[in-house]
């Protein structure tokens, strides 16, 4: 027969047993569970701790950035039932911001084809799914930068700025992936036609936050992230800087020296942004002369191939504006003003 507790009974049972399950009953009201609770610490440990490094050291971005949209709901659902993993999930928010951009330079592109096609249909209905996933990718940076700032505790808005401590490289690393992703969203809002609500404030939060990263160590980004922020909003830069373009020129060396050639594609964006051509095909021809003799930091080879990524949608934008296609594999750094002549394409060897 099943055993029959009784008020006498109770008193049999070993006090810290009943202690225990009053502990677990209460620490249940407030989101503690006996299972998923230790099981998201494990999740979120191993995904900071091993995940996070692997990922960095891949060079095929595009499993990466799927991996970053099937794992984040994932590993910040076990917010639910211990701390937020603020840290991980930064990363994981930059990386599903590679795939929604993506999309969207698709997008572009095909709006730039029917331009130089003169098809206005296709451009209208180009153009409206381009501001659509541009404003997906601003949602998700700027859900990055916001992660980002909650990790480390750190007020980008405060008056008296005070820099985060860094625990490691990773963490450094990851601040300045958050600093990375607000700059970005402000410019992928827009393109959406502000569609994603990003404030312009983030700018400026951006470019103070970035004093807080050595620019030689970091291959130039903080450096450029400040310079980019100074050519859209010139109140903010110092009286030392003459001109922001020169920063960013002078940080092309620290780049390749570095081993990571984002800084690079910052400069490139913002040239296009407001119509340097000028810079805009310099920086590409120094990053096409740069192959030969650049070695990506093995570290963080998901950094520099996120901005070479960059890099080319900037080439294959100017290449279909100009042309009506994309970069030409043997292309790439080569920009001429004329049009560029008509390839003969093999189609028995497309059979």
């Amino acid at each position: 027969m099943p055993t029959r507790f009784t008020p006498r009974s109770w008193r049999s049972v070993p006090a810290v047993l009943i202690t225990g399950v009053a502990a677990l009953w209460l620490a249940g009201c407030s989101g503690f569970h006996p299972i998923y609770t230790p099981v998201g610490q494990i999740v979120t440990g191993y995904a900071e701790r091993d995940a996070t490094p692997y990922v960095l050291q891949m060079d095929d971005v595009g499993m990466a950035c799927a991996m970053g949209e099937a794992l984040d709901p994932l590993v910040f659902s076990f917010s639910r039932v211990t701390s937020e993993p603020n840290t991980t999930g930064t990363l994981l928010q930059v990386l599903a911001g590679i795939c929604s951009e993506r999309e969207a330079v698709e997008q572009e592109l095909r709006y730039l084809r029917a331009s130089y096609q003169d098809n206005n249909t296709e451009m209208r209905d180009a153009r409206t799914q381009m501001q659509h996933k541009y404003a997906a990718t601003a949602s998700r940076r700027l859900k990055a930068f916001e992660r980002g700032m909650k990790a480390y505790r750190f007020d980008p808005g405060a008056e008296d700025l005070m820099c985060p401590s860094y625990r490691n490289d990773q963490d450094e690393l990851t601040f300045m992936m958050a600093l990375l992703s607000g700059a970005q969203a402000v410019m992928d809002d827009a393109k959406s036609g502000g569609q994603a609500g990003v404030s312009r404030a983030l700018a400026s939060q951006v470019e103070r936050a970035a004093v807080c990263l050595k620019n030689d160590k970091w291959a130039g980004i903080p450096g450029n992230l400040r310079a980019i922020i100074w050519v859209l909003l010139p109140d903010n830069r110092p009286a030392s800087v003459d001109d922001p373009w020169k920063v960013m020129a002078m940080n092309r060396q620290t780049a390749i020296n570095g081993g990571l050639r984002t800084a690079i594609a910052l400069e490139l964006v913002m040239a296009e942004n407001v119509g340097n051509m000028e810079v805009a095909a310099d920086a590409l021809a120094y990053l096409a002369e740069a192959e030969s003799r650049f070695e990506a930091n093995p570290r963080y080879l998901m950094v520099d191939r996120g901005g070479m990524e960059v890099a080319m949608a900037v080439s294959d934008r100017i290449w279909t504006t100009r042309y009506g296609h994309r970069t030409p594999g043997n292309r790439f750094g080569r920009i001429s003003k004329e049009r560029e002549p008509r390839e003969d394409i093999d189609t028995e060897g497309l059979l």
